[in-house]
């Protein structure tokens, strides 16, 4: 952490860096749901099985026995196994499957709603209070949202129904993933415990959908370069960057920075996949994005 007050610009390069390989590991999958049909379980088990034992390996590297002592703690393995099968799997799940009926760039913004829904959550208990800060994100969301969702026209919704429910469902998953795992990592390690929530998901996923089970006649070089893209870059690089980059900068400027993840999406999704946004479409998106940043910037 001393590294915050001496050299900060490796934490912009990583924190963009990593940003980026979202959005791009989001906008390629979109092109391989559209063009291969690759099924979402199957996908999202890949991704959590690859991503999670590298990460895995990454945190045995770095953090030693610990990486494997977490399996003598039983109230840790219980709140692990929770955090794994509905933290992890539903927000990796539910992303992809609003990818799936929706867009890459629809997706990650419904996704940036779970801060919201924190917000809600967090008033609701009686931890914060609603105040001035909490009233402008949520209206800054909301607003955002019906822009992006019907293009400001009430008789027509622009996205698909269900990529609406399973973004939805994404922004509550994202909420979860949050607040739930705070001890868990604290203790335990971000790297470690992340690891093998993903790896946990995946071994689940595959009960559902065995990844020795896909059907690749109509797979060629760019299908796997791209699955390597999505799994590797848009996935476990992605979060191993955000994460590093939390030595060097504050958290509040790594999620400011973090905004370049939706954007990268949208810009992906409209040159390459020929996605198109209305006007008021990008008013919402202007909404989320600055529902992202004024959160982090603004203070009570």
């Amino acid at each position: 952490m001393a590294h915050r007050n001496q050299k900060r610009w490796p934490g912009f390069v990583l924190v963009i860096v990593g940003a980026i390989f979202w959005g791009v590991g989001g906008t390629v999958s979109q092109w391989l749901f559209e063009n291969k049909h690759l099924p979402v379980t199957w996908f999202v088990g890949v991704r959590l099985l690859v991503s999670g034992l590298l990460l895995i390996l990454t945190s045995f590297f770095l953090e030693g026995k610990k990486t494997i002592t977490i399996w003598a703690d039983k109230k840790a393995i219980l709140k692990l196994l929770v955090y794994s099968l509905l933290g992890m799997l539903g927000v990796q799940y539910c992303f992809m499957a609003t990818i799936h009926y929706g867009n890459a760039a629809v997706a990650t913004l419904l996704q940036y709603l779970g801060p919201v829904i924190i917000i809600l959550y967090l008033v609701a208990t009686k931890v914060i209070n609603f105040k001035w800060k909490e009233g402008i994100a949520v209206t800054l969301a909301l607003s955002g949202t019906f822009l992006l969702l019907t293009n400001g026209s009430l008789a027509t919704l622009s996205v698909p129904m269900p990529a609406i429910v399973w973004g939805l469902l994404s922004a509550f998953a994202m909420a979860f993933y949050t607040i739930y795992p705070v001890q868990l990592l604290a203790k335990w390690g971000t790297v470690n415990v992340v690891g093998w929530a993903m790896f946990i998901a995946g071994i689940f996923l595959n009960f559902l959908h065995p990844i020795w089970q896909v059907d690749t006649s109509n797979w060629d070089i760019k299908v796997l370069i791209y699955i390597f893209i999505s799994v590797i870059l848009g996935t476990m690089f992605a979060f191993w960057l955000f994460i590093s980059s939390l030595n060097y900068l504050y958290p509040q400027e790594a999620s400011v920075l973090g905004t370049i993840e939706p954007l990268t999406a949208i810009l992906l999704s409209v040159v390459w996949l020929g996605v198109s946004f209305g006007i008021w479409q990008v008013a919402g998106v202007f909404c989320i994005v600055l529902m992202v940043i004024f959160l982090a910037v603004v203070k009570d």
